[in-house]
């Protein structure tokens, strides 16, 4: 179909072990708060490229999806791009203004998990 926006496939980071921590994140949010993150995820995958507010880039092929809540808190989605696909990489609901070095830093260490196959 003419004109028909091209999908970008989301992928959840998966541990070694199996488990996939963003989607549990989810799961655990109240069902309000997966469905505002959700849209704005599907908003990543069908317009990309998307920047400002809704995508902030992180540096070193890293981004955030900033979604403002109902609830007055403001979630991340951390991600990263692999061969043609988006991978959730870390999710949280932030507290400061900046990025947590911790939560940054556990993003790039799944993006090179990723990376490395």
């Amino acid at each position: 179909m003419p004109g028909a926006p091209q999908k970008i496939e989301v992928r959840f980071y998966r541990s070694a072990a199996g488990n996939e921590p963003v989607r549990d994140w989810l799961t655990g949010l109240p069902i309000e708060n997966r469905r505002t993150i959700g849209q704005d995820l599907q908003r990543v995958q069908y317009r990309w490229p998307v920047g400002m507010p809704l995508v902030r880039p992180l540096g070193g092929g890293l981004f955030e999806v900033r979604t403002n809540l109902a609830d007055g808190t403001t979630a991340r989605v951390l991600f990263c791009f692999h061969a043609g696909e988006l991978f959730a990489l870390h999710g949280f609901i932030k507290k400061t203004r900046e990025t947590p070095p911790p939560d940054l830093k556990l993003a790039k260490t799944r993006k090179q998990e990723i990376e490395n196959g």
